[in-house]
C-alpha cells in the first residue's frame, strides 16, 4: 500500500506510538509520519506508508493551521499543560482589546526561539533529555512568519485562538510569549491542528476507525502519493520513457507526451504516466521540456 492516511492523533500518544498502530494495521513495515506533534496535541497527523515515505522530502507542508487554548495567569517550564508552573502573574486587570492588540504584534516574519521541551539536538542530544535533567542550553533563534492570528473567544483566564503559521512555529512558545507580552504569563492547554499543507482535519480519520476498517478497508482513507505531490507540475511520458524512468535513467524529449507548459531551470515536476506517478525530477537549462529542457531523476516511486 503507497501513500498517505491522515491520522486524527489523539492527545496521549506520540507521533511514533501512531506510527507503530497504523504499521500494525497495515501489516506493512515501510510507514512513517511528517510533522511531529506533542504527546498533548491532537489533529493532523500524515502517516506515510510504503513509497509514500519517498515523497516525504518532496510535500509542501509549509503552511500549517492550528486551534489553541491558552491560560493566561501562568508560564511553565514545558510551555504547556503537562510542565509545571514557573511563574505566575495577575491577568485579572486585561481585556480583550488588550489581548487582540498583543496578538496583532506577531503577524508576519519574525523569530522565535526553539523550546528546551522540544526534539532539536544538541551535539546529538535531544534537548527535552537535557531540559530534564534540569539543563538549558542557548538555542539560535529561528526565522518563522505568522501569517494569521485570530482571538476566537475569550472566556479569561482562558484564550481560544487560530493561527496559520510557517512551518518550524512552536504554538506553546507562541502562548508563552503572548504571556509574557501581557505581562502574566501563559502556557497551552489544548492544541489541534487542523492542516498541514495539503492535509486537512476534513480527510483525518481516528485510529479507531481505522483498526475497525483493517488492512482491507485503508485503502478508502489513502491519498496518492501523486495527489499529496500535487503542487508539483506533471510531466506526462509515452510508454518507452516510462519505461525508461523505472529503470532509473531521465527521460529524454522523444519520451515526452504532449508539451508541458513552461518550465523553469530547477523546477521539481512530477513525471507521469496517466495517473501513475514514476518520480520527481528537476528541470535543468531550457525554455520548456519540449525545447531542449534537461528532467534529472530526484526520485524514482515504484507504486503499485
Amino acid at each position: 500500500m503507497d501513500g498517505f492516511i491522515v491520522v486524527d492523533k489523539p492527545a496521549g500518544m506520540t507521533s511514533h506510538d501512531v506510527v507503530s498502530a497504523v504499521r500494525r494495521i497495515a501489516g506493512q513495515k515501510k510507514v512513517g509520519h511528517t510533522g511531529t506533534l506533542d504527546p498533548f496535541a491532537t489533529g493532523v497527523l500524515p502517516v506515510a506508508l510504503g513509497e509514500g515515505t519517498k515523497a516525504i522530502p518532496f510535500l509542501d507542508e509549509s503552511v500549517k493551521e492550528y486551534r489553541a487554548v491558552m491560560r493566561l495567569g501562568a508560564a511553565t517550564d514545558t510551555q504547556d499543560c503537562t510542565g509545571r508552573v514557573i511563574r505566575s502573574g495577575d491577568w485579572q486587570g486585561l481585556t480583550p482589546p488588550d489581548i487582540a492588540a498583543v496578538a496583532r504584534e506577531f503577524l508576519g516574519r519574525g523569530s522565535q526561539v526553539p523550546p528546551m521541551y522540544s526534539a532539536l539536538k544538541r551535539d546529538g542530544v535531544p534537548l527535552y533529555k537535557l531540559a530534564r535533567k534540569g539543563e538549558e542550553v542557548d538555542r539560535e533563534p529561528r526565522q518563522i512568519e505568522i501569517y494569521a492570528l485570530d482571538i476566537e473567544r475569550i472566556e479569561p483566564p482562558m484564550v481560544a485562538f487560530t493561527v496559520r503559521c510557517s512551518r518550524g512555529v512552536y504554538v506553546r512558545t507562541l502562548a508563552n510569549d503572548m504571556g509574557d507580552r501581557l505581562d502574566c504569563g501563559a502556557h497551552l492547554v489544548e492544541l489541534r491542528r487542523s492542516a498541514s499543507g495539503p492535509f486537512t482535519l476534513d480527510q483525518a480519520v481516528s485510529l479507531e476507525r481505522l483498526a475497525a476498517a483493517g488492512k482491507g478497508g485503508l485503502g478508502e482513507h489513502l491519498i496518492s502519493c501523486s495527489a499529496a505531490l500535487g503542487h508539483l507540475q506533471a510531466v506526462f511520458l509515452t510508454e518507452q520513457g516510462a519505461l525508461r524512468v523505472t529503470r532509473g535513467i531521465s527521460p529524454e524529449k522523444g519520451d515526452l507526451q504532449g508539451a508541458p507548459e513552461e518550465l523553469t531551470p530547477g523546477e521539481r515536476v512530477r513525471v507521469c504516466r496517466g495517473e501513475r506517478l514514476l518520480a520527481v525530477a528537476e528541470c535543468g537549462s531550457g525554455g520548456g521540456a519540449g525545447e531542449g529542457n534537461t528532467l534529472r531523476l530526484a526520485r524514482v516511486f515504484n507504486e503499485h
